[in-house]
């Protein structure tokens, strides 16, 4: 389904991926009032079908990575001029392409808080089981779940201390934790500076942590350098939170790990295929499943959108801003 809000502009505008119909209501789509823009809520993975209903647009806003744009689909976009990515992560979209294709793309701000909280949400329910004793207490059944674990004097693990980890370590403090770090030494730095324990070596930091809160940034490096092995160093009673990007973490990893009970518990908020409808976690009892609503919330929207409606206004003036492949401009008028 889609909603189309014509404006005086001839500027076509296509957002992808508009779940829970939420961009219309925004402050920032005001910034949008003199443009006609469509707006799609719906799934659609196939290239053809995706060509056929953006072959029109000059103007494509993703929402995130929910939609891969590569050279496939990008080779029957002839009107595309500019992608103009909400957040500052592009690992969807093919630049290289876009740049040999003329296309721009332009990445907008964000901000930590928001992934932040929706981890600490997720520690706090693993800690109290509190997901299993609501659905109990629904169904009739009193306090049948495992009994919980208080998070004051136990060890929180930050890997990769960057702007979200320092702000979960944070919390972790004020909650009385003892809070260590890993990750590259550019992190550990960062968290010496803030106070923050380093651990010893990445064996240690997996065996010591009661709760392991995983902040890293997903690139070649980083991709599956959590592995088995690393989780089953970890402690029966521990819990791994992964808020970041499922395929840090070795493919089929995880679920076997829980299922041989190291570590006890996790709690994720993203998958390697999104949307996910079927996925080995979901049968798990000892794991906590949220559908990647890390960064889902009004005020996060309202910095993405805006930010993302500002490159195009700016692109559109003549005046492009927030480049990723300024290139793109070199022997051609904006």
């Amino acid at each position: 389904m889609n909603k189309k809000t014509p404006g005086a502009s001839s500027l076509r505008i296509a957002i992808l991926d508009d779940y829970q119909d939420a961009v219309q209501d925004l402050t920032a789509f005001e910034k949008l009032a003199d443009y006609t823009v469509d707006i799609y809520r719906d799934i659609v993975k196939d290239v053809d079908q995706l060509a056929s209903r953006l072959y029109d647009a000059e103007v494509i806003v993703p929402i995130r990575e929910r939609t891969v744009i590569d050279d496939a689909l990008l080779s029957k976009l002839p009107n595309l001029r500019l992608i103009s990515q909400t957040g500052k992560g592009a690992t969807h979209i093919d630049i290289e392409a876009c740049t040999r294709r003329g296309v721009a793309v332009a990445v907008s701000g964000g901000s930590p808080y928001a992934p932040a909280e929706l981890t600490w949400a997720l520690v706090l329910a693993s800690a109290r089981n509190l997901p299993q004793e609501v659905a109990n207490a629904k169904a009739g059944r009193w306090q049948q779940a495992p009994i919980g674990t208080c998070l004051r004097g136990r060890t929180l693990g930050i890997l990769g201390y960057g702007s979200i980890g320092r702000i979960v370590a944070g919390y972790g403090k004020a909650f009385g934790m003892r809070v260590i770090a890993w990750g590259r030494e550019g992190s550990l730095s960062r968290a010496r500076q803030d106070g923050i324990e380093a651990a010893t070596s990445k064996e240690t930091f997996f065996a010591e942590c009661d709760v392991l809160s995983v902040h890293l940034r997903l690139n070649e490096d980083t991709r599956g350098s959590i592995t088995a092995a690393d989780l089953a160093s970890m402690k029966p009673t521990a819990t791994i939170v992964n808020t970041s990007r499922a395929d840090l973490i070795e493919r089929d990893a995880l679920a076997s790990a829980l299922k041989k009970g190291h570590p006890g518990f996790a709690a994720v908020d993203a998958y390697e295929d999104e949307p996910a409808t079927d996925h080995p976690l979901f049968e798990l009892g000892n794991a906590i499943c949220a559908p990647h609503l890390g960064y889902v919330e009004k005020d996060t929207y309202e910095i993405f959108f805006g930010g993302a409606f500002d490159n195009i206004l700016a692109f559109e003036n003549g005046t492009p801003v927030n480049l990723v492949n300024r290139g793109v401009l070199e022997g051609r008028n904006v």
